[in-house]
This record gives structure tokens, C-alpha cells and sequence, in this order.
């Protein structure tokens, strides 16, 4: 048997768990693909699905760790069409399919799109979970609208300086919003750059006194943030959260609505935001790049959820 050095975990818990070890190389079937992976990247989702929290009905223990990922077509079925060996891509295999902290990684066409051309392994591996989740947050999910953002709303970015936020502050000034965001202090600057118009420093302020009537809210924190999110939506107004709804009953009593969101496969829209990189209207900031056989921390970086841009893992 074939075999490739990946992180695994064996049973469900902290970052602890993680092991750098020999694991099988995967072999794709007639309808699927077998990518080498130059980089991943790391994702918040990444601990839920290590820690048990986020499972799939297929899900296998031991399972390699991650999703993101970019590299290089290695082998590619009988039945695939669209791509050939060699060719630069980008993406995440389906929840349970196997993971992407690994030297291989077997996914299906869809789950794919080509590489960026501006971009290197890097940065592109840092893309799909984070741009996906915010394209689907403020534009449509599975063909489904969700906030529906336009040109000439204003939106309240919670987190605007992490993963999520920060594509999703670029896509709603692509779409011509008007974007109100929250960070820590040492972000601010940061956001500025990235296109804020209205900077909040949550930890010194309330984003109530700068947020009124918006159109939409992104919510990647939840808790205390989401409760108090709900009065400062417009009547119709939408609220979308990537963290999940803690209840309805505040979308109901306020004439607004309330969308929870995982971020799903989507070669359409990563097709999409590959052109829209090109053509410098997104840029992936990078706060880390670390070897493979230091998954463990960052994943424990990630968790402590004050992560500026995105980490990937340097895979061999």
C-alpha cells in the first residue's frame, strides 16, 4: 500500500489529538480526482470537525485533519471530464471524504475549481472555506438567496478581520455596500486598508452607537454579539450567521429575517472568486505559513478566534 504523510486524529478532542504521522495514499475512483496538495488551509471548522462537533454520516476514524487545500492534479478517473494531470486547483473534499492535512487528497470534480493564476499555492489553499461562506452569506447559498446584497445597502461585518470577514468585507465593496465592521484595536488599521468605511473597535465600543437601520448583518461570533445584533437591522433586514441561530423569536418580533449557513461545495462560485482574484478585487491575507507537522498549532491559534487573515499549512 501506497502511503503519504498526513495529520490524523483518532478520536475526537482538542487540538492535542492531532498526529503527524504515515497514513494510506487515497486512491480515486472512476469519478473522482487525485489531487497532490502543495498547501491547506486552516479554518475554525477545522476544530469542530477534530473536536466531534461537526460530523457526517460517513465520517471514519482515523480521519485526516482539514479542508482547504491547493495543488496539482495527480491521476484523474475515467469519467472526468473538465480537468487533466497537471493542472493547478483549489478547493475542499465534502465533510467525511477524507481531509486536506495530508500529502493527497481524492476529491470529486465538484469540489474543485482551477487554481487562481495570480496566486500561489499559498494563498490560494487559504480561499475556499472562507470565500464560500461569505459569498453564500451575502449573495445566495445553493442557488437560494440569502441577504441578497446590492449596491447602496450597508452591511455589519462582525469579525470583519478573520477568515470569513475579511472576503466577505472585499466581495460587499465589489457589490458596491457601504460596510460597517468590528475588530480588536491592533486590527484597525488592518481594516481600514481592507475597505471599511466605518470601523468599530468592540472592545472599546458598542457597535450599536455606529450601526442603525443596516440591510444586513454577518455574524461569526454569536452569543452576546447575535443577541444584540437584531436592533440595529431595518424592518426586512437579514441577518445571516455562519455560528448558528440561538433563536428566532428576536428575527420574528422585529420583522427581520434569520439565516444560519455552512459554507457548501460550490465549484460555480469558486470559479467565480478565482476571477474575481485575478482581477485584484479580492487579495488573501496570510497572518501565518506553517510546515504540515505543525497542524497542531495552528489549529490551537485559530481557536483562540483573534486571528487576522488566514493560517495554511506548508505540505510537502
Amino acid at each position: 500500500m501506497d502511503m503519504m504523510k498526513a495529520v490524523q486524529f483518532h478520536e475526537y478532542g482538542g487540538p492535542e489529538v492531532l498526529r503527524f504521522e504515515d497514513a494510506p495514499r487515497p486512491s480515486p475512483a472512476n469519478d473522482e480526482i487525485l489531487v497532490r496538495v502543495h498547501a491547506a488551509g486552516v479554518n475554525p471548522v477545522d476544530g469542530g470537525i477534530r473536536a466531534g462537533r461537526v460530523r457526517s454520516l460517513s465520517q471514519r476514524l482515523p480521519q485526516v485533519a482539514g479542508l482547504d487545500f491547493a495543488g496539482t492534479v495527480e491521476q484523474v478517473g475515467k469519467k472526468v471530464r473538465g480537468f487533466r494531470v497537471g493542472d493547478a486547483v483549489y478547493g475542499r473534499p465534502q465533510f467525511g471524504h477524507g481531509g486536506a492535512y495530508a500529502q493527497y487528497v481524492v476529491v470529486k470534480p465538484t469540489d474543485v475549481a482551477k487554481k487562481p493564476r495570480s496566486l500561489d499555492f499559498a494563498h490560494a489553499a487559504a480561499l475556499p472555506t472562507a470565500a464560500l461562506a461569505a459569498w453564500q452569506a451575502l449573495f445566495e447559498s445553493d442557488g437560494t438567496p440569502t441577504m441578497r446584497l446590492s449596491r447602496g445597502q450597508t452591511v455589519l461585518i462582525h469579525g470583519a478581520s478573520g477568515g470569513v470577514g475579511t472576503f466577505a468585507v472585499q466581495l460587499a465593496k465589489w457589490i458596491g455596500a457601504t460596510v460597517i465592521g468590528t475588530g480588536r484595536t491592533e486590527n484597525l488599521q488592518f481594516l481600514k486598508e481592507l475597505g471599511v468605511d466605518v470601523v468599530v473597535d468592540y472592545t472599546q465600543q458598542r457597535f450599536e452607537d455606529f450601526a442603525h437601520q443596516v440591510d444586513g448583518v454577518l455574524d461569526v461570533v454569536g452569543g452576546e454579539t447575535q443577541a444584540r445584533s437584531w436592533d440595529v437591522l431595518k424592518k426586512g433586514g437579514v441577518l445571516v450567521s455562519t455560528v448558528g441561530i440561538q433563536s428566532e423569536e428576536p428575527a420574528k418580533a422585529r420583522g427581520v429575517r434569520a439565516i444560519a449557513i455552512m459554507a457548501g461545495q460550490d465549484p460555480r462560485v469558486l470559479a467565480e472568486i478565482a476571477k474575481l482574484v485575478d482581477k485584484g478585487v479580492i487579495k488573501v491575507p496570510l497572518s501565518e505559513e506553517l510546515p504540515l507537522e505543525r497542524a497542531r498549532e495552528a489549529q490551537e491559534h485559530i481557536q483562540s478566534g483573534h486571528t487576522r487573515g488566514k493560517i495554511v499549512l506548508d505540505v510537502h
